[in-house]
């Protein structure tokens, strides 16, 4: 039994490597990238997924490749070169791609994540600003997944086969066939619905 955990556990390290590579290499490599983000803040280019998606000014399919001196990067016409080096090297762009990713691997052993681009805070602050809240909702999910699902369980187990069983069961399928996304987002608009009824129709 013992050596059976110290494998599991050590099979956590390539696992966990691996996990660390791919997404380095999809955020990395993927198109809209931070440099290419930075850049089209810059020169006005930045658009929403409604006009990528559907070709509008600035958008991923108007037809427009642009390019700025020797840079390959949308969005960095106008911009001079040396702006475009500073961006990059303010990304860790300025090094080939195993050094970032050996930096990357060094920093996470650190626990040294950076600053956040969003927020002029560290990613670390961050996290222990949002952390009480993210620990208080995986507790609620906790406990009402087992408050749910055991006794429903055992229901279920007791009158096995009988019309309780079968409607359960069916509802039980078709939440986990739902998204989480989009039953996130009829959850809000149910508990909207029912916030302007209770304002406003039975007030």
């Amino acid at each position: 039994m013992g050596a059976y955990i110290i494998r599991r556990l050590l099979l956590m390290i390539p696992t966990v490597f691996g996990i660390m590579a791919v997404s380095f290499l999809i955020t990395q490599f993927a198109p809209g990238g931070p440099v290419e983000q930075a850049l089209a803040n810059l020169s006005g280019q930045n658009t929403g997924a409604l006009e990528r998606v559907t070709g509008s000014e600035g958008g991923d399919f108007a037809g427009q490749q642009v390019q700025g001196g020797n840079s390959s990067y949308r969005g960095s016409q106008g911009l001079p070169p040396e702006l475009v080096e500073r961006i990059e090297k303010q990304f860790g762009f300025d090094k080939p791609a195993h050094e970032r990713f050996m930096l990357m691997l060094k920093n996470y052993i650190t626990f040294d994540f950076g600053e956040s681009y969003f927020r002029d805070i560290s990613v670390i602050d961050l996290i222990k600003e949002k952390l009480p809240v993210s620990v208080s909702l995986g507790l609620w999910l906790t406990f009402l997944s087992y408050a749910i699902s055991i006794p429903l369980g055992i229901s279920k187990a007791v009158r096995d086969g009988t019309a309780f069983d079968t409607w359960t069961s069916a509802i039980v399928i078709i939440g986990y066939a739902i998204p989480g996304f989009l039953f996130a987002v009829l959850l809000i608009v149910l508990f909207l619905i029912y916030h302007l009824v209770t304002t406003y129709v039975l007030r």
